[in-house]
Order: structure tokens, then sequence, then C-alpha cells
């Protein structure tokens, strides 16, 4: 890793990287901000759509295997669905978390896989512990890597805490796994049925 190129959402990218299921090869980026993860996964070998509105930050060097939309999320009118779905940073911009989730899930193709890098709202004892351990890994990292500014909006405090995007994610996404990351951030994990999975014949 170069100087000055470490932050806490650059820290989670080999994360994503492994967490992929081997059979994926198109991926959707889903809030791509600078573009360093979507331009990770394409040098990777995977397709990748890169989707974020802010077209001042979505304008990295051309890619081969990237394509880049300046678009909302939300609204965007892909054509088609991804093996893969990858989001960083993103869900604490968009004060709807039910529609959000609903959103990225449906952006996934059936067998598909979503995965969440996320910050949220510390509102127990182990969150507050758990931010502690991230402060020390920060200090130690940022010594070590060099702090690479991130030019994306500041939201902060995150409008959802830990407890209300696990709630949420239980709901809406039976089987999702949460876990709590240090650095101030969550990984929410879940698969989509195959097509036909749980239909009677």
């Amino acid at each position: 890793m170069r100087p000055g190129s470490w932050n806490h959402n650059i820290h989670y990218h080999r994360r994503i990287l492994a967490s992929l299921p081997p059979a994926a090869r198109t991926v959707l980026d889903a809030g791509a901000g600078t573009g360093q993860l979507a331009q990770t996964l394409a040098a990777a070998g995977y397709t990748v759509t890169a989707i974020d509105s802010a077209a001042e930050l979505a304008a990295p060097p051309r890619t081969a295997g990237l394509t880049w939309i300046t678009g909302d999320l939300l609204t965007y009118d892909f054509d088609t669905a991804f093996d893969a779905v990858v989001s960083v940073a993103v869900l604490h911009h968009l004060p709807d978390l039910a529609a959000a989730l609903t959103r990225l899930a449906n952006l996934a193709a059936p067998g598909g896989t979503l995965i969440v890098i996320g910050l949220a709202r510390p509102t127990r004892l182990s969150d507050h512990v758990i931010h502690a351990a991230g402060a020390v890994i920060h200090r130690l990292q940022a010594l070590r890597h060099g702090w690479q500014t991130d030019p994306a909006p500041t939201c902060w405090p995150p409008p959802h805490s830990y407890a209300q995007v696990r709630r949420t994610a239980a709901q809406l996404l039976p089987g999702a796994e949460f876990r709590r990351l240090p650095l101030w951030r969550y990984e929410l994990r879940w698969r989509k049925l195959p097509a036909g999975a749980g239909v009677s014949p």
C-alpha cells in the first residue's frame, strides 16, 4: 500500500473482495464515490458498474471492465440485475433505511449477494467498546500508511443506530448476517434466493 493511501473505507476493500462468491461476474458498486473500490474490483476481473450521484466524485481514469453512471442510486433504471451488489459508507446518507436496503436487495440477481459496509450510531456499551478499539487501530494504521482524505460529503452522526440497522435487515432480508466491525463500521451480508427456490411446484 503506497503512502497516504489508507482510510476507514479503503481498509475494508479487501474484505469485500474476499467475500464475493466465486461464481460472481457482474458487480454493482452502489454509491461509488471516488471509485477506488470499483477500480479494485475491475482490476480483479469483475465486470463492474459504478453509480454515484456526485459527478465531481465519479470521474476517475478509464478502467477496462468498468462502466460509470452519474445518477441517483434509488431511482436509476438499470437494465440488468447483478451477481453482487456492494456498498461502502452510503446507507447513512439515505434517511429511509428500509427503502435503501430494499432497493439494494432488488438490484441483486437471483442467487446474488449483497455486501454493505456501513456507518451507524452507537447506543449500547458494546458499541462504544468496539469504537474504542477502532480508535487504536485508526492511529496505528494511519501512522503506518498515511491518511487519505475522502472528498465525499460527511454525514455525522449517522441517522441510524447499529441496533436499527440490524433490526431492519432482519425484517427485510431473511438470513442476513450482521457484524460489528472496528473503525466505526458494520458489515451486512445477504444472499438472495435463487430463482424458484422456496416455491412449491
